[in-house]
């Protein structure tokens, strides 16, 4: 049988898939609140906001951008003073990292959430592991609908005298599972792993 590549050499080899390291961490939390994900460069930033969802325990009600340089990438929209281009075209290979110092993802532009995100280092896919993956990170994520920064600090202070009205109103609204101290990187990880690339 006569290849169709015959007389033609080779294939030409794909250079393999690169690996991202990148730390992402909540703008104007104190103290931190970060995580550092390990995503192949083929991920769409549509898979990476539902992975930053995932991350900081958020649930998808707002709307979100990713903001580099002057693009944005989220839910597709075109005002006068605004376009966002659909994330679900582009990739993190695309964004070309190595060139740059680092990115934005906003959510809830009400409350004003910022998540910034660095290029710690690339590398190459380690056959058997599932990506997105998850390997560190301090605290869990500001709560959903807890009023922005300035709110989420005052929630932290009054959760800490549980037995003023404040402090009762609030244990009351986050539940009884609710930590601050706590960032659960196997619940993370589970969740994850249910996403397509």
């Amino acid at each position: 049988m006569i290849s169709l590549h015959e007389g033609k050499g080779s294939r030409p080899k794909r250079p393999p898939e690169k690996l991202f390291t990148l730390h992402l961490q909540v703008v104007g939390c104190q103290p931190r609140i970060w995580r550092r994900f390990l995503l192949r460069e083929s991920m769409w930033l549509s898979r990476l906001h539902d992975s930053i969802q995932i991350a900081f325990d958020w649930f998808d009600y707002q709307t979100h951008a990713f903001n580099v340089d002057d693009l944005r990438f989220g839910n597709p929209l075109k005002r006068e003073e605004l376009t966002i281009e659909d994330d679900r075209d582009v990739t993190l290979g695309d964004l070309d990292l190595a060139q740059r110092e680092r990115f934005t993802y906003g959510y809830h532009f009400g409350e004003g959430w910022q998540v910034e995100l660095r290029l710690e280092k690339s590398g190459t896919i380690e056959k058997g592991v599932h990506y997105p993956l998850c390997v560190a990170g301090e605290r869990a994520g500001p709560p959903e609908d807890c009023g922005g920064i300035e709110a989420f600090h005052d929630m932290l202070a009054c959760i800490k005298e549980p037995n003023t009205e404040l402090g009762r109103e609030w244990l009351e609204w986050l539940g009884p599972d609710y930590d601050p101290e706590r960032c659960d990187l196997e619940k993370i990880n589970k969740a994850l792993k249910k996403l397509g690339k």
